[in-house]
């Protein structure tokens, strides 16, 4: 394929998670027997909110938006790296690379759009509770998750129309177990300066701002909620922890990879991995650790669904 005066790369190199097999070999079935427990859990969080008419409320409908963001989330990646490592390859295509990028972004542009859906859901529930049900209705929850999936769908094209002009045309290798913007603009046969200060701006500058706004409205809806009356104060304060915490897994990470564009660490592909497969699918499962009623909603779900002995 040819790019002006340049042979355009057909495919990439993953380096993987370690150059060594037995341990790349290791760490897939570790990853392996994480999905086997934890996404059966996220899937069960699923079925139970949307079963489970005790939980029709805007908080538990976010949270099943979230779980299944999350777990398609973290289903992006492990796919290829499993099968290269089973096959003893480790290339990926053009087409595959954009697309491994194209969902990464799409999904956890989503993620953010959601997390902050999910904020005004808090603020609106804890500074004016008597207007909560009329303000945040069921046509409000879906256009707000359905504005998140379109704000992370532009986040990502945005990324991809800044890739899909670049010239690559040799070298091929990323070091990494899949593709991410962060390593692939590297490659580009031309000089990316300017386009890694915009990839900073659209993923860095914006998470990090996202992250302060989430953190500050949460600290405020702390203090609002400790000064308030005593009814239902350790439920909402338990809440916006629980927020506090998905907050600093998500964004954590994100931060971290997308704030230092313009040189790599040892440590990024290991951040790289718990942020793209592990913590996704620890987001819904810590949340559901600390809330009561999705606990007791679930219990009742599996009696349900245990076939009863005849006596």
């Amino acid at each position: 394929m040819e790019h002006g005066n340049h042979t355009m790369v057909t495919e990439f190199l993953l380096q993987g998670l370690a150059k060594n097999w037995e341990l790349q070999l290791f760490l897939s079935a570790l990853l392996l027997l994480f999905y086997v427990i934890i996404l059966p859990g996220n899937i069960l969080i699923i079925v139970t909110i949307r079963t489970d008419p005790r939980l029709g409320s805007p908080m538990f409908f976010f949270l099943s938006s979230l779980a299944l963001m999350d777990i398609c989330y973290s289903t992006v990646t492990p796919p290829k790296m499993m099968a290269n490592l089973f096959t003893r390859q480790k290339t990926i295509s053009y087409q595959g690379c954009l697309a491994q990028i194209f969902f990464i972004h799409f999904l956890g542009g989503a993620e953010i759009c959601l997390l902050i859906a999910m904020a005004v859901d808090r603020y609106v529930a804890i500074c004016h509770p008597l207007h909560y049900a009329t303000m945040v209705t069921r046509a409000v929850c879906w256009a707000l998750v359905v504005g998140s999936w379109a704000g992370g769908f532009m986040h990502s094209m945005i990324q991809m129309l800044l890739i899909i002009p670049l010239p690559f045309c040799g070298p091929n290798e990323l070091d990494n177990f899949f593709c991410d913007i962060t390593q692939i603009i590297k490659l580009a046969c031309t000089n990316t300066y300017a386009l890694e200060f915009a990839m900073f701006i659209n993923s860095g500058l914006v998470t990090t701002t996202c992250f302060i706004i989430l953190l500050v409205s949460y600290g405020v809806l702390l203090v609002k909620v400790r000064t308030g009356s005593a009814l239902g104060k350790n439920k909402a304060a338990s809440t916006c922890i629980t927020h506090i915490l998905i907050v600093f897994i998500m964004f954590g990470p994100a931060i971290y990879i997308y704030c230092h564009p313009f040189q790599d660490f040892s440590f990024d592909k290991v951040v790289a991995f718990f942020h793209t497969v592990v913590f996704p699918l620890m987001n819904p499962m810590i949340y559901t650790l600390r809330n009561k009623e999705i606990k007791a909603a679930m219990l009742r779900l599996l009696k349900k669904s245990k076939p009863r002995r005849d006596k």
